[in-house]
Formats: C-alpha cells, structure tokens, sequence
C-alpha cells in the first residue's frame, strides 16, 4: 500500500482527477477500452466533477459501479444518479456505462443478467474506491450477511444487506476489487485516517478494505 497525503482536500481531488485521467488515457494507449469502476457518495463527486471534462477518448472509456443500492435511478440514494450527474456529463458524457442496478424487487432476480454484462469488462482497467469509517469498501460491510461470498466466493456480484443500510445493495466482490490493474483509494478526516490505520492489522472479515489494501495507492487529506 502507498499512502499519500495532501495539504487539503480540494488540492486532492484536482490531483487525483488528473492523476486518473492520466491512467485512463495510457490504458487506452494499449487497450481497445478501457474499464472504469467507481463508488457512490458524497466524497467522489468533486473528483468526478473534474474529470469529466479531461481530455481523452471517453468513447472508448466503460464505467461502471463498485457498488449499488437497490434502488431506482429516480432515487436519491441511487448511486447511479450521482455518477450521471458528476461523471458521465461534459467529455464523458460519450463513455459507455455499465449499471448493476435492474428493475427487479430483489438483486438476487439480476445477478445472472448482470454477471452477464460485467464478465467482458474484467479485469477492471482502473478502480476508485471508497472506505467508510467502519473500514467497509463497495457495499462490503463488516456484519454483513453475505460477508463471507463478498470476501471468499468466486461470483463476480453478491448481493448484500447490512445492519444501518435501509435498503439491500448489490457489490462487486472482493476477487473482482483485487483484479484490477490499478486501484485508488480515497479518504478524508482523521476518523477515517484513523480507520485505515486499524485496517492495516486486522483481517479482511473484520476490515473488508483490508482485502484490497495491497498494492492500493490510497490518497488522504484532513478535510
């Protein structure tokens, strides 16, 4: 794991953008395409507000989710919402997105479907993720009830519900996550610094981040 911290959290997410734009456009360099996952939240909205606009073949440039609420696109919790609203706008308005999300009640009904998709997309080209300050990354949480498919199984997507999410989610599994090619992860505030610290100790079952940490560049600043 390479830890880089910043001064303040504007100057990381403009860094981090370029520094994103800059793997994308080499992996399309050497690559028919190039495949992108992300996570939801708040915290990587300004980074996609900024690399939406970089200059690069977005064409050839496939997006998709770390990780996804069940729930509608008409949805405020909608994961999707906000990455068509920060990323897939300006320049990468073109990039070809790759949802989780299907209109079924359950997440179980749209596996297959979505395997489906996501099979000719792996491994991942370049991985952005997030960690909560419980050291969850994606949709895989500590106590969670498929904890265990996420971290050890061999689906490509498990569904998941976890104690405090009001709805069931689906995520990208943890042998997906360590495939990529390259993987970023970006954390603010010295309760997740704190978090990430403890991460590096303890097993992946009692900090999933701790499954992806290898060889991860994580990006920190205090706010």
């Amino acid at each position: 794991m390479e830890l880089i911290e910043y001064p303040d959290a504007e100057m990381m997410m403009v860094h981090l953008a370029n520094r994103l734009a800059g793997e994308l456009r080499q992996c399309l360099s050497t690559h028919d395409w190039a495949s992108f996952a992300v996570p939801g939240g708040t915290t990587p909205a300004p980074i996609f507000d900024s690399l939406c606009g970089a200059d690069l073949d977005w064409g050839r440039v496939h997006v998709m989710l770390t990780d996804e609420r069940w729930v509608p696109e008409s949805s405020d919790r909608s994961n999707t919402r906000l990455v068509r609203r920060h990323l897939l706008t300006d320049r990468a308005a073109v990039a070809k997105y790759i949802p989780l999300y299907r209109d079924t009640p359950q997440p179980e009904e749209a596996l297959e479907e979505v395997e489906a998709m996501l099979r000719p997309e792996l491994p991942i080209s370049l991985l952005l993720l997030g960690m909560g300050a419980d050291m969850h990354t994606a949709s895989i949480f500590p106590g969670a009830d498929r904890l265990d498919d996420a971290l050890n199984g061999g689906s490509l997507v498990v569904p998941m519900r976890a104690p405090g999410a009001p709805e069931p989610r689906v995520t990208l599994s943890a042998s997906v996550l360590r495939d990529a090619m390259s993987t970023h992860i970006v954390i603010t505030g010295s309760e997740k610094r704190a978090a990430l610290e403890r991460a590096r100790k303890l097993t992946p079952k009692e900090a999933p981040v701790a499954a992806v940490l290898s060889g991860a560049v994580v990006h920190w600043a205090e706010s």
